[in-house]
C-alpha cells in the first residue's frame, strides 16, 4: 500500500484557557509529556531535561515495551514551537516528527497545534504503527494537555 504524502501529516488543534508559557512549560519538559500523551506511548522521563534549544535530546522510556527513546529537537522557539525526531538509542531517527505550535490568543488562551508528521519515514515496519496515529488521538493529548494546564 502506497501512502499520498498528504496522508503522513496528521494534525489537530484547539484553544487552551491557559498562556502559552504555561503550556509551553508543560510541553517542553519531557518529564511532563506522560500525563498528557493521547497515545499512552510515554512511560516516564528522567527529571532536568527541559528542552531549550534545537540540538537538545531528552530521553523517554516508552510504555508498550520499556524501550528508551532519544527525541533530538529540531525545532525551537520558547514559548511558541517545538519539535523532535524520536529514535531508537544511539541511533538516527528514522524520519517522523513531533511538532507542537502555540499561538497566543490574549494573556489567558492558547491556540494549540500538535502534529505528527511521518513524510520522511522510509523504514515500511515503522508503518502500521505511524498509520495508527490518528486526529483523535493527537485531540487525546490536547485535551489532557489542556486539563493539566488549568490545573
Amino acid at each position: 500500500m502506497t501512502d499520498h504524502p498528504d496522508t503522513r501529516i496528521v494534525s489537530a488543534s484547539r484553544e487552551i484557557s491557559a498562556g502559552a508559557a504555561q503550556i509551553f512549560e508543560l510541553i517542553a519538559d519531557p518529564a511532563r509529556q506522560p500525563h498528557w500523551d493521547g497515545n499512552d506511548n510515554l512511560a516516564e522521563a528522567t527529571t532536568g531535561q527541559r528542552v531549550h534549544a534545537v540540538g537538545d535530546v531528552f530521553t523517554m522510556t516508552l510504555t508498550h515495551d520499556g524501550a528508551i527513546r532519544d527525541n533530538h529537537v529540531v525545532e525551537f522557539d520558547e514559548g511558541r514551537r517545538i519539535a523532535w525526531r524520536p529514535s531508537e538509542q544511539g541511533q538516527e531517527p528514522p524520519g517522523h516528527l513531533w511538532r507542537w505550535e502555540l499561538e497566543p490568543i490574549d494573556s489567558s488562551s492558547t491556540r494549540v497545534t500538535h502534529t505528527y508528521d511521518w513524510t520522511a519515514l522510509t523504514d515500511e515496519n515503522r508503518y502500521r504503527r505511524a498509520r495508527a496515529t490518528t486526529p483523535e488521538k493527537l485531540q487525546a493529548s490536547l485535551a489532557r494537555l489542556a486539563a493539566l494546564a488549568v490545573q
